[in-house]
């Protein structure tokens, strides 16, 4: 499958669609039903009844986005109608919630006219704390947008045109400065004259650049006076038309110190690159495909040139995921009457503000260990650098403050705590890893090559760049399985039943003769997939092994155990699943290798998965489990525990805090940890679990992850000699693609 199948797949799934509503407030008494509905509801309507505002006390509207569009013009999709627009708008609802913790209700309205457009939008305003219009057409764009923040009393805001204007005004501003250029002496091309070109030159002008130094070409040519008195100019691109002669985009860049690109790919060569001024800046924003490709406009001159494309695999993307939901936040949190020029200026400068500011080291680890610092190739911060909002949502509250659009005061020290509290502490753990897999991928042999998920999780491995697969299996079969599945994919394949691996056989003899294994039957074991792609990764010939999608995990892990067997500084492997919740992250072990560990397992186990939740940039705090706490019940089992964490504790190597025996809701609650059992190490709930033998370990992630609504990723294998993961057997190709940038950030520590 390709990624268009794989969308759909992914939409497709139950629940369909990317959303769902959820409610806030406990609905699990007669009581609490009586609350939330009749008879008490009533009491909250009756005070909004009395005074509108307090709306936003009882109701969540104070957290409440309509995401409206009539899908006129959907990126890179034109009009596709109300409808087909929803998935977008879903979308964009999933990175509000995501980046922000804002709520969103999508809407699409089968609207061509632009007044009745208006008119539905504003009668929603008791819904609402604000309105972000999406995919609508100029001109309509701007008439839809200048009425309803006329009309309407909650920020109402185009992310098509203000959103693509601030990010990249902030790379702007960041840009000149590196260049040593002034804003108000540049002279600025547009390729584009659309309702995001339009609204970015505007913006450009509020930041400081002269409108008269601004040139704007549409796909007739420059706009000019000329073209304005013949008609051909509607009224939003006549604020721009110039008193020059006409021409087109390659006479437009002549001299020009930047150009900015809103649309079409590939319209800018080099020689017109070359044309510009000295140290020129390039935003060739054009998605999916930029005006000029990244290397082709950096390599075209000898000089520095400043480049900023809509892609993420360039540096500096300008994102719009890097304004909307950030200034909204800042928006509601003061509940402004509008996002006022003000606000937008100040999210400009406080992205470009950030961009100048020394990286954290958990940012650059999760950018796969790029380099990033203020410079030609960073000028903007990076979409999951959590400091965006912390920076952008308070500077847009400060301007909605003092310019006089809120509605609420607050201090901006406090906000920031709120806004930590109100984002959690769950991260996509996932992106750290693959990132830094990305950053130096290594081959990874997949024992079950000819397997139909392998083959497409190999195909994303490679084309995401995490690393460079290599199939065990029968090459005629993969190619024409991939074929099948319409992959535009050459993999390398490696066939064990072939006659070219006698060293292999050789090697597995000598690992295994004191083991039972005699020359010929090494000779015959080779030929196992599992067996051949442990020897590859033992050998060096490949850097890292995934298996078990068609085995059973004991005889899946057993070659890797025999062949490669365990590192130096350890004894025993484990199996380690992370599993993240909405405000937590939790590494459980032992859950798949060790049946009933003794102290000495137990104690080897805990320091490898406090090393596995530091390559996830999580700082361990350890817990090994039992149902006794701290010597409420004493036998060998529990004893085994106690003794094991004393071990720990003892050992001055161990630099992370460590605590049992204990009951699994003492390790968890932090009540528990500071009231009852003040005394323990643990001054925060543990977020690793050591669970006294595997049933308990098996047993309680899988509750975790099926009732408790946890996301499993793993079971990760720690303790092995060479970096070697274990599939289950219900794996999905999403699964099978976060194990491989897991077993490449393996490799890289090797």
């Amino acid at each position: 499958m390709g990624l268009d199948e794989d969308s759909l797949e992914y939409h497709r799934e139950e629940p369909p669609g990317k959303i769902e509503i959820s409610t806030t407030k406990p609905t699990n008494t007669q009581r609490d039903l009586s609350l939330a509905y009749s008879p008490g509801v009533a009491a909250p309507c009756r005070e909004i009844r009395d005074d509108a505002e307090k709306a936003y006390s009882y109701t969540s509207k104070g957290n409440m986005v309509g995401v409206v569009s009539n899908g006129s013009a959907v990126l890179g999709l034109g009009d596709i109608g109300a409808a087909a627009s929803k998935p977008v708008m879903e979308g964009k609802g999933v990175l509000f919630k995501r980046f922000a913790d804002i709520d969103v209700f999508d809407l699409e309205f089968d609207h061509d006219d632009p007044e009745a457009f208006v008119e539905s939008i504003a009668a929603l305003e008791p819904t609402f704390g604000g309105v972000n219009l999406e995919d609508i057409s100029a001109p309509d764009c701007f008439v839809i947008e200048e009425e309803l923040r006329e009309r309407m009393d909650v920020p109402v805001f185009h992310d098509d045109q203000h959103g693509t204007a601030i990010i990249s005004g902030a790379a702007l501003l960041n840009a000149a400065e590196i260049a040593d250029k002034e804003l108000s002496e540049l002279k600025i091309v547009f390729s584009g004259a659309g309702a995001s070109a339009i609204a970015t030159a505007r913006f450009y002008v509020s930041l400081g650049a002269k409108r008269e130094n601004i040139i704007m070409c549409d796909s007739s040519g420059i706009l000019t006076d000329e073209r304005a008195r013949h008609g051909e100019l509607n009224e939003y691109k006549q604020e721009f038309a110039r008193d020059v002669p006409e021409g087109d985009l390659a006479d437009a860049m002549e001299g020009a110190d930047v150009f900015v690109g809103l649309s079409v790919a590939d319209i800018v060569d080099e020689e017109m690159v070359r044309s510009m001024a000295a140290d020129p800046i390039i935003f060739a924003m054009a998605n999916p495909d930029p005006e000029i490709g990244y290397e082709v406009a950096k390599n075209a001159r000898d000089d520095t040139v400043i480049m900023a494309t809509g892609r993420s695999d360039y540096p500096n993307q300008v994102n719009n995921v890097l304004g909307f939901p950030f200034i909204f936040r800042g928006a509601l949190d003061v509940r402004a009457s509008e996002i006022n020029e003000a606000m937008k200026v100040a999210a400009a400068e406080a992205l470009a503000e950030l961009a100048r500011q020394d990286v954290p080291d958990a940012v650059v680890k999760a950018y796969g260990d790029q380099p990033l610092q203020f410079g030609p190739e960073y000028i903007i911060p990076k979409p999951l650098d959590p400091r965006v909002l912390f920076e952008v949502a308070p500077a847009v509250a400060q301007a909605a403050m003092d310019s006089g659009a809120a509605r609420s005061e607050l201090d901006t020290e406090d906000y920031v705590e709120r806004l930590e509290a109100r984002l959690g502490k769950s991260r996509e753990m996932m992106r750290v890893v693959l990132n830094k897999a990305k950053s130096d991928p290594k081959r990874l042999a997949l024992a079950e090559g000819g397997d139909e998920k392998i083959i497409r999780a190999a195909y994303q491995i490679q084309e995401q760049g995490i690393a460079d697969p290599v199939l065990i299996g029968d090459e005629a079969e993969i190619t024409e399985t991939a074929a099948d599945l319409g992959l535009d994919f050459s993999p390398e394949v490696v066939d064990p039943t072939g006659n070219n691996y006698e060293a292999y056989a050789e090697r597995l003899y000598e690992r295994r003769q004191r083991k039972g294994i005699t020359r010929s039957e090494a000779g015959e074991l080779i030929h196992d997939s599992n067996y051949f792609a442990s020897v590859m990764v033992e050998s060096g010939d490949a850097d890292a092994v995934l298996t078990g999608l068609t085995h059973h995990y004991p005889s899946a892990l057993r070659p890797p155990l025999q062949v490669i067997g365990t590192a130096e500084d350890a004894d025993y492997a484990a199996g380690v699943y992370m599993l993240t919740f909405k405000n937590r992250v939790l590494f459980v072990a032992d859950a798949t290798v060790n049946q009933n560990p003794d102290e000495d397992v137990l104690e080897e186990v805990t320091r490898h998965t406090a090393d596995l939740a530091r390559s996830f940039n999580i700082e361990p705090r350890a817990a090994l489990l039992s149902y006794s706490n701290f010597g409420s019940v004493s036998n060998e089992g529990t004893r085994k525990v106690r003794r094991a964490a004393e071990t720990l504790r003892e050992d001055p190597a161990v630099d992370f805090p460590v605590d049992g025996e204990m009951q699994a809701d003492t390790a968890v609650v932090e009540d528990l940890l500071e009231g009852t059992y003040e005394f323990s190490e643990l001054d925060e709930p543990a977020n690793v679990l050591v669970f006294p033998n595997l049933e308990a370990g098996n047993i309680s992630y899988k509750l975790l992850q099926r009732l408790g609504g946890a996301e499993a990723i793993g079971p990760m294998l720690v303790g092995m000699d060479k970096p070697v993961h274990v599939l289950q057997r219900d794996d999905e190709v999403k699964d099978i693609v976060n194990m491989a940038g897991v077993a490449v950030v393996d490799a890289q520590q090797e």
